[in-house]
């Protein structure tokens, strides 16, 4: 009967935007503690201790909760954003029966991409599209006045009666009969 930590996986599972993590109980034995640190430095962020009497959860954030089976315990990360992004840590103690055993079962980088980050890449493209069309469209209304402008002059050169042409002629414009 001697104390025996599954070899099986960790199991990760995305659900409803939080992050569960689940690992299977140590078999044959009577109290022990998981807990779950944070970064390099392995800052501690949850725990929870079990024996027969007792289970006693921990948690030094809002971020994180734990449960507790008769088969496994879970670290349930939730609301996580990109802080979050880091290498965790899965570490057990088993207390009894002796002897003491202290062993890191998993360790696990996780990224988090940010909600506001697809919104504001999604919102620039938009407004670089608007810009993009605003200053076609200013382009084509320029050329257009241009080209107006162009064909009045045209116009009005081409009915000038005292033109350069007929310098000493005075001639009266003819008019037109209606119909």
């Amino acid at each position: 009967d001697q104390p025996h930590v599954s070899d099986t996986q960790v199991m990760v599972e995305f659900e409803n935007g939080n992050f569960n993590f689940t690992f299977p109980n140590p078999k044959n034995v009577s109290e022990f503690s998981m807990t779950l640190f944070k970064g390099r430095e392995k800052k501690e962020i949850c725990a929870l201790h079990l024996s027969k009497e007792r289970v006693i959860p921990k948690s030094n954030v809002t971020y994180c909760q734990t449960q507790n089976s008769r088969s496994s315990t879970t670290f349930i990360l939730k609301n996580l954003e990109r802080k979050h992004i880091d290498v965790y840590t899965y570490w057990l103690e088993i207390f009894l029966p002796p002897p003491y055993i202290d062993c890191c079962l998993k360790e696990t980088y996780l990224f988090i991409q940010d909600k506001e980050d697809c919104f504001s890449l999604g919102l620039m493209l938009w407004i670089i599209i608007s810009l993009i069309i605003f200053a076609i469209s200013c382009v084509c209304c320029v050329v257009a006045c241009c080209l107006r402008n162009k064909n009045q002059k045209c116009e009005s050169n081409s009915h000038e009666y005292n033109s350069e042409y007929m310098p000493m002629a005075a001639v009266n414009a003819a008019k037109k009969t209606r119909i």
